[in-house]
Parts: C-alpha cells; structure tokens; sequence
C-alpha cells in the first residue's frame, strides 16, 4: 500500500467528494480539515499475509473535542467511503483514526491572564538593546539570591552542588563563560514560560532602590516594561518608598483610568515634555494607591502642558502664574476664544459652551486639588477622596491636554519646529 502515501490528497479527495453528495457534510468537513498520517500497525500471515493500515486524521485539539461522541460514526462514515476508493487498488486492511494533533506549545502552562512569552522576550530584547545590566549593582548571585533559595536548584557543573556555586564559577570566576543575558533563556528560572508572579517579581528587583538606585534610571526601566506589560493587562506600580525611592509591584489593571494614562503619554511625546513623562508615571501609579497625590498630579499635568505650549510660540509667563492664568494666556495663543465661532455655525452655542467648560474645567481641578489632593495639611477628621474621583480627575485633565494640543499642532505645530 506504499503507493497511497504517494497519492493520498487523491483518494482522500475523493472520498470527502462522496460524503458531501451523500450528505454527510461533518465528515466531509472532518476529512479536509485533517492532516493525515498513514501508518503499518500490523501484518496478517494469514491466507499469504495481509499488511495492516491506520490512517490518522489529526486535527487541533479544540476542533478533535468539539466532535465529542460524534467522532466513532464520523470515523465509520470515512472509513467505508475511503474503502470504496482504495479497494479497487489493495487488498490490504485499513482503519480511519480522528486524533488530537500534538505538536509544541511553548506556552501551554500559561493561563488566560498569564503574561504571554513574546511580551516576555520584548522585554527582554530592550534589556539587550540597551544593554542594562540586570543585577544592577549587585553580584548576580547576591541578586538572585533575593529571589530563589539558589542552594535548591541543580548545577549544570558537576564541580557544584548547587545553582549558586555554579553561576560564580561561570560568571565570577570564569566571566567569559556565559553572556551577560544568560538569564533570560536560563531553564532553572524559566522566565520565559514560567509563572506570570514570578516574572513579574523579578523585573521589579530589577528596579528595586537596593539593586538600582538612581531614581531616574528605574523610572526609565519602569515606563519600558510597562509600554509592554498594558497590552495584557498587567503594569507595575509604586507600593512605597525606601530612602525616597519607589519600590514597585506587579498589579492587573483594573480601570479604565489606564486609557486616560495612555493618551496622556502620546501628549507628552506629541509636544516632545520629557518632564510631562515623569508627571504621567506618578499620575499613573497613584490613581488606585493615592488618590490625593493623582488629583494634584493631574492639575501639575496641565500646567506643565500650558506652559510647554506657550514656550513653543514663545509667550512668557511667570514662575506664580497660577492654572487660571496659564489655561486663559494658552486659550488666547491658540484663538480657542468663543468669537472665533459665528453665530450662524450650525451648533455655535454648543461649541461656546464646550470651549469655556474647557478653560473652566482647569479651574475647578484647581480647587479640587485645594480642597483634597496632595500638598495641604488636614485636620484629624478629614476623609480623603476614592480612586474613582482620581479617575475623573485624571480624565478632565487629558481631555483638556489632548485638545489644546491638537489644537497646537493643527495650526502652528510646523512652523514652530
């Protein structure tokens, strides 16, 4: 029966012709969206010796358990149509096996809100580009060591005993041994396929105050991994200061606040406000956690956008130039002013009111940030606002923002450059 692995897509044709003319359209299915595996499972010496085949038809493991209980008959419904094919051709014996293909699956231990392994390895890649080094100033050791009880996990030396014994040698006694991204692809550590917490735990060591001081170059790290980690739900975000330095953890995102933060940083990179970025992570950090701070991080967010919008056309204003001033100096640079509308614009009022509620809206933020964001003392009895009204806070703000922007670089954005 050599003969049919050489002409299989015929025959098999074939048959799936007679199951559709005959109305049996699942097998037919079944059958074309199959891929076929011929095997010998066994010889018959009886009557001159008869060779035995099993024809698999594998299909992805999804499509094999939605045919459940069906699958017997539609392997007998195959069977007896491929035998009316083959059997002008053999005498050979043959069976029909529908079968769950098995094939690799890198990231089958993953769950649906698990970090998926390319994010994993973007991540990684921008460590490479960029060529940080990931124990910071620790020993590698002594790094992994915060993380893994190294004395536990195997050598793949046989001078050591242990994990640990075996990254000094290959790595402090022999540096040349092994590439500085050696743990990234490490299998002891499976970052790369194994459990989202644990990846999670350790890019947060990787900006921990103890391994990277410098504020700013955590920060920097920070926004990287999480311009990766949102696509999946996942960020990092402040959970306290040690020595003035934040510590982050890993969190799911919850809010919609997230889409607000967003838009916010294509604002921020749209004006080229390296200091708007800084404002947007802390934004960004503390809408859940500190719901004062976000409100009075929001207001900060529009001045540092009114004046960087000024400074481009070249308006100078004062250092105590409070929001009210800096949202009316910026609408009158950018003609958002109700007279520019006339009365006879289908919708003028409408649009007055849009474009004054805008200024206003600044104001009121102001006032809010007084009354109950960040930078003014309270009394014992003073109860604070809920993460909800950060977000709405957060959101008035980059509506403002992302408008007037649009609005700059709609009329002077280019001739300003």
């Amino acid at each position: 029966m050599g003969y049919l692995s050489e002409n299989y897509e015929a025959y098999l044709a074939t048959a799936s012709e007679l199951l559709t003319v005959e109305g049996m359209i699942e097998a037919a299915d079944t059958l074309k969206s199959s891929v076929p595996k011929i095997e010998e499972t066994g010889y018959d010496n009886w009557n001159g010796g008869t060779t035995i085949w099993t024809i698999y038809l594998r299909m992805e493991p999804s499509a094999y358990a939605r045919l459940g209980a069906n699958r017997e008959a539609l392997e007998e419904q195959i069977y007896n149509r491929l035998k009316q094919v083959l059997e002008q051709y053999t005498e050979d014996w043959f069976s029909v096996k529908i079968v769950p293909e098995v094939k690799p699956r890198p990231e089958w231990r993953q769950g649906a809100n698990d970090i998926s392994r390319v994010v994993r390895q973007n991540i990684f890649d921008g460590l490479r580009i960029d060529s940080v080094v990931w124990s910071g100033r620790l020993e590698e050791v002594e790094f992994l060591e915060r993380l893994y009880d190294l004395t536990t996990l195997p050598s793949g030396d046989t001078r050591y005993s242990d994990a640990a014994g075996d990254i000094w040698q290959h790595r402090v006694n022999n540096p040349q041994d092994w590439d500085d991204d050696w743990i990234y692809g490490d299998a002891r550590f499976n970052l790369l396929q194994g459990s989202s917490d644990l990846f999670l735990r350790f890019l947060c060591e990787t900006v921990h105050p103890v391994v990277r001081p410098d504020r700013n170059e955590a920060l920097k790290l920070v926004q990287q991994f999480n311009d990766q980690l949102r696509q999946e739900g996942w960020h990092l975000v402040e959970q306290e200061k040690i020595a003035g330095r934040p510590r982050f953890v890993g969190r799911r995102i919850q809010n919609s606040s997230v889409r607000s933060v967003s838009r916010a940083r294509t604002v921020a990179d749209a004006l080229d406000a390296g200091w708007m970025q800084k404002e947007i992570e802390r934004l960004e950090n503390a809408v859940d956690r500190d719901p004062a701070l976000a409100i009075g991080t929001a207001k900060e967010l529009v001045e540092t956008c009114c004046k960087s919008i000024l400074s481009k056309r070249g308006v100078s204003v004062a250092r105590n130039d409070d929001l009210p001033k800096l949202t009316k100096a910026l609408a009158k640079e950018l003609k958002l002013v109700p007279e520019g509308i006339s009365d006879e614009a289908k919708g003028a009022t409408t649009i007055r009111l849009i474009l004054q509620n805008l200024s206003v809206m600044t104001q009121h933020l102001a006032e809010l940030r007084g009354l109950y964001g960040s930078g003014h003392g309270r009394d014992g009895k003073h109860r604070g606002l809920e993460p909800r009204h950060a977000r709405l806070a957060v959101g008035a703000a980059v509506a403002f923002i992302d408008f007037v922007t649009e609005t700059y670089h709609q009329r002077y954005a280019t001739k300003d450059e």
